[in-house]
């Protein structure tokens, strides 16, 4: 199966030592978000683990420790933007977060960690052009590092309208006429632009629309076939898998004002209060009122020999 770390919040960035004692102990916890009392326990044996997906904007704590994941096959996503600390208060200096992305990317080579410039949204500070400027220069920075450049357009959830009430939607002219730019950069830069629940929209300028987690880009990044128990979509209209996710919302200290995980930064910071790396839990500990049920779990990988093993 695959294990997701970065849907609810950043773990490497903030949550390292507890992701290292999961790991050590096998098990991790799970409270779900929809019914607060059911805990899911997942095993994390590496037989059972086809897949550990990171989604990070700052994965460098973790690097220091990545022999604790030679055991596992590791995917990266890494966000790097050009907002300034207005909006995205908790990250550490871009020009850092670019040489940790390239120290990555040396430790898991190109195939396995990914560039998110996501999610893009327009006003008088981030015009159209300072985008296609900051996306340049960051695609250069980043030339050799990775294959793949994943964008977004920002999607008005009820938590951004909340925390980010300036902000509007990226109209179609905006949309269209960033996004093929996007795709020429990418490409001279070797690398493929790819979509996040866009549509097909941009791909009459050559972006790849298809999904950012799919079943196919998993089986890229392993090498293998997969054989997937049923399809999971995290939001209509995306074709990736976003199951599994050992993360919890309202967890995350970047505190970006877009973010569609976090609803307040007094429930962060009462959350982080609660944290203990040493809890089979992120956000505090299992109670005895709770429910825990063992998630169902297989590898999905086909044994079956495959156009992967014979390349």
């Amino acid at each position: 199966m695959i294990i997701h770390t970065g849907m609810r919040t950043d773990i490497p960035a903030f949550y390292t030592p507890w992701l290292l004692g999961r790991l050590q102990e096998g098990f991790v916890l799970v409270r779900s978000p929809y019914d607060p009392q059911t805990l899911t326990r997942y095993d994390l044996s590496p037989s059972l683990v086809d897949l550990l997906c990171f989604c990070s904007k700052n994965p460098a704590p973790l690097l220091d420790h990545m022999d604790a994941l030679k055991r596992y096959e590791t995917y990266w996503h890494v966000t790097i933007t050009p907002y300034g600390p207005e909006i995205e208060p908790g990250l550490p200096d871009k020009r850092n977060v670019i040489r940790t992305f390239q120290e990555l990317s040396r430790k898991v080579g190109p195939d396995r960690v990914v560039w998110r410039y996501d999610p893009i949204f327009v006003d008088e500070v981030y015009t159209e052009g300072r985008h296609l400027e900051a996306f340049a220069k960051m695609a250069r920075a980043l030339e050799g590092y990775t294959r793949v450049c994943i964008i977004s357009f920002i999607d008005l959830y009820a938590k951004v309208r909340r925390n980010f009430p300036q902000v509007r939607e990226v109209e179609t002219r905006q949309r269209i006429e960033l996004g093929r730019e996007m795709v020429r950069i990418a490409a001279g830069c070797g690398m493929t632009l790819r979509t996040c629940s866009e549509g097909d929209e941009l791909a009459a300028w050559g972006a790849d629309c298809r999904g950012c987690m799919t079943r196919e880009v998993y089986e890229q990044a392993l090498g293998r076939r997969l054989i997937f128990p049923r399809q999971s979509s995290g939001r209509k209209g995306c074709a990736c898998w976003l199951g599994a996710d050992i993360g919890a919302y309202d967890s995350c200290g970047h505190f970006c004002r877009y973010c569609y995980a976090n609803s307040s930064r007094e429930n962060v910071l009462r959350n982080r209060k609660m944290h203990d790396p040493a809890s089979p839990l992120l956000i505090g500990y299992p109670q005895s009122t709770d429910r825990i049920r063992q998630a169902r779990q297989e590898s999905w990988l086909d044994r079956q020999m495959s156009i992967f093993d014979l390349s």
